[in-house]
């Protein structure tokens, strides 16, 4: 197998890891959310954020370290425009996953005082709940189009 090849594989599957996780999360903590009991959304919102910081972190950080080797390999410029494309919707993911990030570990521990108190879950919770769904929008979008423009190569 080539670098070239062995590269594209670790793009691809971090590609299909970023979305993945992203889907999965965003279904179980609003399935969880749904349910309202505060003991499923302080266990959901728990291995939530394991697997935020174990898998959706990995692959945030080997994209643009596999993106810009193939790139290179491929001799293509930085300053292609689907390139530059793709790269502005990743900064425009990491600004919605950023905070997304803290407001799940935010939920995770409000729902977790709720139980450890026996009281309902708190106010801020729903605050964060509805900011953290309104966030995964633009941010899935945006890794949509990523996917798109990796594989369309658009000449704009």
């Amino acid at each position: 197998m080539s670098l070239f090849l062995a590269v594209k594989i670790l793009h691809v599957i971090g590609a299909a890891v970023l979305m993945g996780t992203g889907a999965g999360i965003a279904f179980f903590m609003l399935m969880a959310h749904r349910a309202g009991d505060p003991r499923i959304i302080a266990h959901t919102a728990g291995v939530v954020v394991v697997a935020d910081t174990i898998f959706t972190a990995t692959a945030v950080v080997a994209q643009p370290v596999t993106g810009v080797a193939l790139a290179w390999m491929a001799g293509h410029s930085l300053a292609d425009p689907w390139l530059l494309a793709s790269i502005a919707l990743y900064v425009l993911t990491g600004l919605f996953w950023l905070p997304v990030v803290w407001m799940q570990w935010r939920m995770r521990n409000l729902a977790r005082d709720a139980v450890a108190s026996g009281m309902a879950l708190a106010p801020e919770y729903h605050r964060l709940f509805r900011a953290w769904f309104a966030c995964g929008f633009p941010a899935f979008a945006a890794v949509l189009g990523i996917i798109v423009l990796m594989v369309a190569k658009p000449g704009f």
